[in-house]
């Protein structure tokens, strides 16, 4: 063991010194490439804004009338660069939302050229562009299982209690199924809901949930758009093997000030926003808070009056521009979550996030962000009585840098190349207890780990109708001292026990990520897509119920518990019609699961220093079928998504080492979405969600041991509840609206019919008849009406 150790610190250290030097060697030698290159092409290079509010526009394209099959997308910073041939050109810029600018190039040198669009009032319509300009984004793009939203498209879909949530409407796109009504997470083509990577600014969300799930932390005055990948992650991301939620803030507004918000029947919320240091720099602000809490104080029951239950979550962000070539941001996200009975029993729980960038511009061709990041989630669950007052509580915090390079050689090829590391300090439980209390206090150790990647990714643009994207990822997870670690033997019992002080590595994992996605296209209005990447998870999220919980125990990869990997294969069919007007999509993938974590039967997981012991390991498998169609244009827009999917896992010593259905699994999934702009001043907007049920594991058969009840039960996850199913109603009436001030209302009822959709399913005996069992089944939602004011000035 001693050997092996030094010859993996030895390997890691000798890939890091070659990995340092080929990326410094590469960077060094960037400029006299691009001079190379200058000498056949030049290059047009800028930012893509919004011409009223100056702030930035991630994806849109520039292309040009005069060059069928050339274009370029901005990146994630707004930032586009293009290398063609000296002449004279059309340019065409265009932004979903927006109003496609043309302007005349005449290309003698290289030219900045930053572009500014203007959002479309009212309903989208269509512009009709010839050439290249008027294929769709989603034939253009190479990945498969890629969309966006903007917060446009979110802002009339009825959801609980009238709150406009980005988060809730993707659960609305095939492949994604929410976790059900009161159940945080969501899952993604057949991942748990720890494997989804939500990031806000680059900051890492774990639980992106507020009340439990009803609502998710993100809000939408202060939310620009949401990038979701479920297969074809480009490189420069990794961490999760299910998906990728890139979520982008608001930069502020750096014309004016202005002011945003809503006044709902249990939540409101607030946003400022304007220009700094002479339009050099901007800001927002945004807040929100539940005020359910303020309605229980009036209840007559006084178990009922004491109990407090509210959220609160506040977005900040700066920019400022220090020259023409440089610009930095800083971000931030703080929410917590109270839940507290007359007892004094209750939960409390929160994020914050930090995120200081840097964005600098080399030259035309070399583009460069830098990123410091901070992030934390941290809860506790509170116990009172008359002597004992205990506190439960468990956090994890990340360190994170980030540095990514952008390298636009020319109008067919560009290179992305970056490294990161992530310091991960993890505390899995402590409970602290009052001088008067029967029980003494634990703190179980803290897990420390280093996450460090580095990547490599070629955008190449092989002919007018290829498209590939390929690279390379490798990342490794150092388990870090100091700490007692252990190894079990098959039985669980402890085998052994090392203890390893601050610093010193414990177990190293290095794995390579290859990623690589084709995009073929047919004609002008219809494409295949094709990929394969491999991801890999080193934070996983121990949970052995069926709703997710914040009290949920995060555990690191250590000595014993391995990274989750998955290699996913995905291929499909893309189409437009009626001029880009309706979007058509069909996909298959099939997913391979390494390192999948399950529970032996009756684990704790909560306070259990030996955690590790409890977990059983083994393989899964995902596939399934995705088809989209989408309406955008006209008075009536929406979409329909269907999902066929299997998700199934095999862990020795679980259901006799065969497979069965995982928690997540869902066999049948329909989303129907649709709003229709009824008058000027009304938008009606409907949804309608069925699902299968999830699986479930019941009783079957019931003994007495000294006169108590036993269950016993068969396979695992061998029943189902029943189908989810529910239908919402929204309106929303525009009092006034200028282009100066803003105001309307939102009228919603969540699930009309009033379903009794099942959240819990508890079986007990009956106490007037020993051998017989009761079921009952618990309903959150049956009819859930909203009011919610917004004004915008």
């Amino acid at each position: 063991m001693y050997r092996g150790y030094h010859c993996q610190k030895r390997t890691m250290k000798t890939w890091i010194m070659n990995y340092s030097v080929s990326l410094a060697a590469i960077i060094m030698l960037l400029p006299g490439v691009a001079v190379a290159q200058q000498k056949k092409h030049l290059t047009i290079s800028g930012m893509i804004r919004d011409m009223a509010n100056g702030e930035t526009l991630p994806g849109a394209t520039v292309s040009f009338r005069e060059l069928p099959g050339v274009g370029v997308s901005a990146n994630a910073y707004g930032f586009y660069s293009v290398s063609i041939p000296e002449g004279s050109y059309t340019l065409i810029a265009t932004y979903i939302g927006y109003r496609t600018d043309t302007l005349h190039i005449d290309l003698k040198g290289n030219l900045q050229q930053d572009i500014r669009l203007e959002a479309n009032s009212g309903q989208l319509k269509e512009v009709k562009i010839s050439g290249s300009s008027s294929k769709s984004r989603n034939i253009l793009t190479a990945p498969p299982g890629v969309q966006k939203l903007t917060i446009n498209d979110v802002k009339n879909v009825p959801v609980l209690l009238g709150e406009k949530d980005i988060l809730k409407t993707i659960q609305l796109l095939p492949g994604i199924v929410a976790a059900g009504d009161g159940k945080a997470g969501f899952f993604v083509r057949g991942g748990d809901a720890d494997q989804n990577l939500i990031l806000l600014d680059e900051a890492t969300v774990y639980n992106a949930s507020h009340l439990l799930g009803f609502f998710s932390v993100f809000n939408s005055d202060a939310i620009k758009d949401i990038q979701i990948y479920k297969a074809g992650m480009p490189a420069d991301y990794g961490g999760r093997i299910s998906s990728v939620e890139d979520i982008h803030m608001n930069d502020g507004n750096n014309q004016k000030f202005g002011m945003t918000g809503g006044i709902g029947l249990i939540a409101s919320r607030l946003t400022a926003e304007g220009p700094l240091f002479d339009h050099k720099g901007s800001f927002i602000v945004s807040a929100r808070r539940t005020y359910v809490d303020a309605f229980t104080g009036l209840a007559s029951d006084t178990t009922i009056k004491k109990t407090k239950l509210y959220f609160y979550d506040f977005n900040l962000k700066g920019n400022y521009q220090l020259d023409k070539t440089d610009r930095v941001f800083l971000s931030g996200y703080f929410g917590k979550d109270y839940l507290q009975l007359k007892q004094g029993n209750g939960i409390d729980y929160g994020n914050s996030t930090g995120t200081l960038r840097w964005n600098h511009i080399f030259n035309s061709s070399l583009f460069s962000n830098t990123s410091l990041i901070y992030n934390n989630y941290d809860y506790n669950t509170h116990f009172q009585s008359s002597t004992n007052n205990i506190t439960v509580g468990s956090a994890i915090t990340d360190y994170h840098l980030k540095q990514d390079f952008s390298y636009y050689l020319n109008s067919a090829n560009k290179l992305d190349i970056g490294l990161e590391s992530i310091y991960h300090v993890t505390q899995p439980g402590a409970g602290t207890t009052s001088a008067t209390s029967n029980y003494n206090s634990i703190v179980l150790q803290k897990k420390y780990s280093l996450e460090s990647a580095a990547y490599i990714s070629h955008e190449w643009t092989a002919t007018d109708k290829l498209k590939l994207t390929y690279g390379l990822r490798v990342s490794d997870l150092a388990v870090l001292g100091p700490g007692n670690y252990y190894t079990y033997d098959p039985a669980g019992n402890i085998a052994s026990n090392t203890y390893y002080s601050g610093g010193k590595v414990v177990k190293n994992y290095i794995n390579p990520e290859p990623r690589i996605s084709a995009n073929y296209q047919l004609n002008d209005s219809s494409s295949v897509k094709l990929s394969y990447d491999r991801n890999v998870q080193n934070i996983h999220l121990l949970n052995n119920s069926t709703a997710s919980s914040p009290t949920n125990v995060y555990l690191p990869s250590t000595n014993v518990v391995k990274p989750e990997i998955a290699d996913q294969v995905s291929v499909g069919y893309y189409r437009t019609f009626h001029q880009n007007g309706i979007e058509f999509s069909t996909e298959l993938y099939y997913k391979k699961l390494q390192n999948q974590i399950d529970y032996k039967d009756g684990a704790n997981l909560v306070g259990n220093e030996n955690v590790e012991a409890d977990l059983l390991f083994g393989t899964g498998r995902a596939y399934g079928w995705e088809t989209y169609i989408k309406k955008k244009y006209g008075k009536f827009t929406g979409w329909l998504s269907y999902t066929l999917s299997k998700s199934e896992r095999k862990i020795p010593g679980i259901n006799d080492s065969h497979y069965y259905p995982a928690s997540q699994d869902q066999t049948n999934h329909l989303n129907i979405v649709g709003m229709y702009q009824a008058s000027k001043k009304w938008v009606l907007s409907a949804d309608f969600v069925y699902s299968t049920g999830t699986p479930v594991t019941y009783p079957d058969g019931k003994f007495a041991v000294d006169g108590s009840p036993v269950y016993g039960y068969g396979s695992r996850n061998s029943q189902r509840l029943s189908p989810y199913n529910r239908l919402d109603l929204g309106a929303t009436l525009y009092v006034k609206k200028t282009h100066r001030i803003e105001s309307s209302w939102n009228f919603s009822i969540y699930n009309v019919y009033g379903q009794s959709n099942p959240y819990t399913i508890i079986f007990q005996t009956d106490p007037n008849n020993m051998n017989r069992t009761q079921v009952q089944q618990t309903t959150l939602f049956k009819m859930v009406p909203s009011v919610t004011y917004n004004f915008k000035f």
